[in-house]
């Protein structure tokens, strides 16, 4: 049955009051489950080696599944959904993930739990990509950053929660729950997205396959090659990768400077606050990504800390940036983003050298207050960089833009992790502790190298 015409939401958000309020409980549930699925995964993964009687090794590729279809799939999701309706979009994401949880959970072997997981990595793309302009039509311009900053807090929030929960929920039974909790989480988000998440105009244009295809495979193969060139695979299939990539990604931007509708905005980019930013946003989570690797194995190899206080300790990231976000993006609707992005990366730069610095035995509360000024950092940055790249596209290319953003963010965790692995092999992490130790103070070395270069990057935009 068509559904029934309906007058699309103000140009400047929704209303205030109960609709606005469930509007924003639709989203954040859909993005609480996008998150969990990651974190409480990696938690589980050596039951489910157990039990489907497979490697450590191949266990692996239950997260990569999704990871890669993650990727792949940001930016042509983005671009439909500019074209059918962010609200259409999210809610098929909510159905597809809801649909790949319940397969997941009842996955007998491993080609179906991987197959399962790259069909709720896509669900994900849909949810993930166009958070930002789902915001973006329910809050009014003004209080854009409150609701980004929002949206971190949610992020932030359900990192810190993943272990937590997840071990909570194997303490009860197995490793299924970790999924099958999806479904009735999906069911709830899906009957509010009908009747409170805003309807918005359609961009009337086709949509590019071949620029999807290219967008995919572009990011496919880069994902393939920074993995294989971590992981020590032979340097002719690493570069073929990696050239390929090279060359379908130049012929996409290409063929986006001649269309008159692209699937990505490549004007944008020629606005120097858009790419400043997206060029900070991607070295921050690079920073991030490899700090979230690196630091457990610091702990552990270097400081001696056993798993629960490993697991304490790293706790204070993501709680203060939880606590931070809401606040900068408030500051974010008044004062510059470029002011406070750099106050933010100067903090967060300043916590992973302190970090790096470390004496031999230092007291738990030593630790945390360095992991908290990274955390704080990070938050005080991320809710007015967003909202500076989302002000800076038009309305009708939220969508778009939120994909380039996910993609950002989502390349920037896979290169951080891929760097962590690279710099183990190079100091041949398993050769013996002193070893161990050197590589992992090499690699939050490096996570604070990536933060710096984010605040001279982000620093630039103070100039426009």
């Amino acid at each position: 049955m068509a559904e029934p015409a309906q007058a699309p939401a103000a140009p400047d958000g929704m209303p205030p009051g109960l609709p606005r309020i469930l509007a924003v409980a639709t989203i954040t549930i859909g993005l609480m489950m996008s998150v969990l699925s990651n974190s409480m995964t990696n938690l589980a993964l050596p039951y489910m080696a157990q039990d489907l009687g497979i490697s450590a090794e191949s266990s692996i590729w239950i997260v990569n599944a999704s990871q890669i279809a993650l990727m792949v799939t940001l930016l042509p999701v983005a671009a439909l959904a500019d074209i059918v309706g962010y609200r259409h979009v999210y809610r098929v994401g909510l159905v597809l993930f809801s649909i790949a949880s319940i397969g997941c959970a009842l996955a007998p072997s491993l080609p179906w739990l991987i197959a399962a997981r790259a069909f709720q990595g896509l669900g994900g793309a849909a949810i993930m990509a166009i958070q930002p302009a789902l915001v973006r039509s329910i809050y009014p311009r003004a209080m854009l950053g409150r609701g980004l900053g929002f949206n971190t807090t949610v992020v932030a929030t359900s990192l810190a929660a993943g272990p937590s929960l997840g071990a909570a929920l194997l303490s009860i039974t197995s490793w299924p729950i970790l999924f099958a909790v999806y479904v009735p989480l999906g069911v709830i988000a899906f009957i509010l997205s009908e009747r409170y998440l805003p309807h918005t105009s359609h961009t009337h244009r086709p949509f590019d396959v071949l620029s999807a295809i290219m967008s995919g495979a572009t990011f496919g193969l880069l994902i393939f090659g920074i993995d294989g060139m971590a992981h020590g695979h032979s340097h002719l299939l690493v570069i073929s990768e990696l050239a390929a990539a090279a060359i379908l990604g130049t012929l996409f931007v290409w063929r986006q400077t001649r269309l008159p509708d692209p699937m990505m905005p490549i004007d944008v980019f020629r606005r120097p606050i858009f790419s400043l930013s997206i060029s900070a946003s991607t070295c921050t989570f690079t920073a991030q990504g490899l700090a979230f690797v690196s630091l457990p194995f610091f702990f552990h190899t270097v400081l001696g800390r056993d798993a629960t206080d490993t697991g304490i300790l790293l706790t204070a990231w993501p709680l203060a940036l939880a606590g931070i976000a809401p606040i900068a993006g408030r500051l974010a609707d008044r004062h510059h983003a470029g002011f406070l992005g750099a106050i933010g990366l100067t903090s967060m730069t300043a916590g992973l050298i302190l970090t790096a610095l470390l004496p031999p035995d230092p007291s738990a509360a030593n630790i945390m207050w360095r992991l908290v000024l990274c955390g704080a950092g990070f938050g005080i940055f991320a809710a007015p960089n967003n909202r500076l790249m989302m002000n800076a596209v038009p309305r009708d290319r939220s969508g778009s833009a939120g994909g380039i953003i996910a993609s950002a963010r989502t390349l920037g965790q896979t290169m951080g992790a891929a760097l962590v692995a690279l710099i183990f092999g190079l100091f041949d992490f398993s050769s013996g502790a002193i070893a161990a130790a050197d590589a992992a103070r090499a690699a939050i070395w490096l996570s604070a190298g990536f933060a710096a270069a984010a605040l001279v990057i982000g620093s630039l935009r103070l100039r426009h």
